[in-house]
């Protein structure tokens, strides 16, 4: 595990993840960040759990609304949906690959 200081609306946090998400986990801190210094910014909501509350929910309302309710992808995560995209790009790498020794 790798630990890392960010701050989010100008509070220090000490966060893990694992080893090569290091940068997910500073663009997800990135986007909060902006999220809730707007809210804030916007003025009419104060307090920073609240705030928290309302980027939180906002930012739920986005992934729900990336879901598709059928479909060949309905039931799988982001995560899975990136390794099935990974494995795709991998079959056609070694499709299109030269061909050696073809004759």
């Amino acid at each position: 595990m790798t630990r890392l200081d960010v701050s989010i609306m100008g509070q220090s946090y000490m966060l893990a993840c694992r080893e090569g998400e290091e940068a997910a986990l500073r663009e997800a801190v990135t986007y909060l960040d902006e999220r809730m210094c707007s809210i804030r910014d916007a003025g009419k909501i104060k307090g920073n759990d609240r705030i928290a509350v309302i980027a939180a929910l906002g930012i739920a309302a986005e992934l729900l609304a990336t879901k598709s309710p059928d479909g060949p992808l309905s039931e799988m995560t982001m995560a899975e949906v990136r390794q099935k995209i990974t494995s795709m790009h991998a079959v056609l790498d070694a499709a299109l690959a030269p061909q050696e020794n073809l004759f």
